[in-house]
């Protein structure tokens, strides 16, 4: 009997906790650039596992604090607080140049979610281990898919709205905020029919990550081949003297009159070493694709980082402003060089 309801236990914790696991590699395995390394997916999955128990003591206060059934609070609190938590973790990664494109947005989002639902699913499996099969196909199929998809789709909104107008706003994440928050909602309605919104959720949002992705691939495809031309164009006129008598070069030419001398001399070594990089960089992004692991960073593309970094210090803030229309420097682009001088 014992070994009847351990093995029980054994199946439910697989239904319970394994789709959500291999929908993330699924996504990861379908990257073919392989923009993130394992250890970021760990350490994103380790992250929602915290948020999810930062997320209990947060709902029980407001629980507690407030007059409501635990029905109504799960459809209009709980998911306030909970995409609230796990949005806060990819903007953070946002911030400090972590995820750079939308596949990897998509990625790591949905293992944020994934670590959330696979914390909450292993205390359910705690407090009811001897719930029937249904139980556990919802949590793993319906739940677990919810989290991570709301998060995945967060994470794509917030980064595309971000390419479009890289400077930071409070609402840059407020769309794709609320969008996480309504589906989570919706999901919670259905708490009287959950193999309803079980079904809705696979019909629905794997289908959903699965277009972005397509759309994620064209795009950065899109984007490494229009880059790589004007970074080696750039490079070209530079060491060729012919800069002068480009567009860039008159644009340089006007802050010289504008800023001293020196600025002037180490906004022209800026601007070349950060071609430099960025056209490796790019180097880099294409040998994954086509199936080749890049050379571990020498010591030389090293240096141009610490020579580069001593530049951006010299500059101030004016003058890295004053250099964006040159360089153009939007997230992908500051994305690109910390991977590069992260070890590629």
């Amino acid at each position: 009997m014992a070994a009847a309801l351990s093995m029980e236990v054994v199946y439910a914790a697989v239904v319970a906790l394994l789709p959500v696991l291999v929908f993330l590699v699924a996504l990861f395995c379908l990257d073919s650039y392989k923009l993130l390394p394992v250890r970021s997916v760990i350490l994103a999955l380790i992250a929602g596992v915290a948020v999810a128990g930062a997320s209990y003591p947060v709902n029980a206060s407001l629980l507690s604090a407030h007059a409501m059934e635990v029905g109504t609070f799960s459809r209009y609190v709980s998911p306030w607080v909970e995409e609230l938590l796990k949005g806060l973790v990819i903007v953070a990664l946002v911030r400090a140049h972590r995820i750079g494109f939308l596949v990897d947005a998509a990625i790591i989002g949905f293992a944020v979610g994934s670590g959330f639902a696979l914390a909450e699913n292993l205390y359910y499996l705690h407090l009811a281990a001897g719930a029937g099969m249904g139980t556990w196909i919802v949590r793993g199929f319906g739940t677990a898919l919810m989290h991570g998809g709301t998060t995945a789709l967060f994470a794509v909104i917030g980064l595309a709205r971000l390419e479009r107008s890289p400077r930071w706003q409070a609402t840059t994440f407020l769309p794709g905020f609320l969008l996480a928050v309504a589906l989570h909602s919706g999901f919670n309605h259905l708490n009287h029919a959950p193999h309803l919104a079980t079904l809705v959720t696979l019909l629905t949002l794997p289908p959903l990550l699965w277009w972005v992705w397509e759309r994620s691939e064209r795009a950065l495809s899109r984007w490494l081949g229009q880059g790589f031309d004007v970074d080696a164009t750039m490079l070209e006129l530079i060491d060729s003297g012919r800069l002068a008598e480009s567009p860039a070069g008159h644009y340089l030419e006007s802050l010289k009159r504008n800023v001293k001398g020196t600025l002037a001399a180490d906004a022209l070594s800026y601007l070349r070493l950060y071609t430099e990089l960025s056209l490796r960089a790019k180097g880099v992004l294409m040998m994954r694709e086509n199936g080749f692991e890049p050379r571990p960073l020498d010591d030389a593309t090293r240096a141009k980082f610490v020579v580069l970094r001593r530049l951006e210090q010299r500059l101030g803030s004016t003058g890295l402003r004053a250099l964006r229309p040159l360089l153009g420097m939007r997230h992908k682009d500051l994305w690109q060089l910390h991977m590069l001088e992260a070890g590629g």
